[in-house]
C-alpha cells in the first residue's frame, strides 16, 4: 500500500538554509521554487499526486501550499528524485 508523503516547495529552494526548511543538499536546491514547479517534476516522473493550499508549520505566514505524493520508498529518497527533476543545481 503507497503512503502519502508531503512535500513542501521550502524542501527545495536554494534562498534557505536547511535550519530554515530546506532538506536538499544546496547542490540539488533550486531558485525560488514553487508549487507549479513541483507538479511539473512530478508529472515528468510518473507519480500520483494531489496539492492543498497549506503552509509549511515553521513557514505559517507563507501560503505556498504543499503536494502530497504517493510514494513507498523513504522521503529522503523522493526529495532527492524530485530535486533532480526540478533541475536543481548539480
Amino acid at each position: 500500500m503507497e503512503t502519502e508523503r508531503i512535500l513542501y516547495p521550502c524542501y527545495f529552494n536554494a534562498a534557505l538554509r536547511r535550519r530554515e526548511g530546506r532538506r536538499v543538499p544546496a547542490n540539488l536546491a533550486v531558485e525560488k521554487p514553487d508549487i507549479a514547479a513541483l507538479k511539473a517534476a512530478l508529472s515528468r516522473l510518473g507519480l500520483s499526486f494531489r496539492t492543498e493550499e497549506a503552509h509549511h508549520p515553521s513557514r505559517w505566514m507563507l501560503r505556498e501550499g504543499r503536494v502530497l505524493v504517493s510514494w513507498d520508498g523513504r522521503k529522503e529518497e523522493l526529495i532527492r528524485t524530485v530535486a533532480r527533476a526540478m533541475g536543481g543545481r548539480v
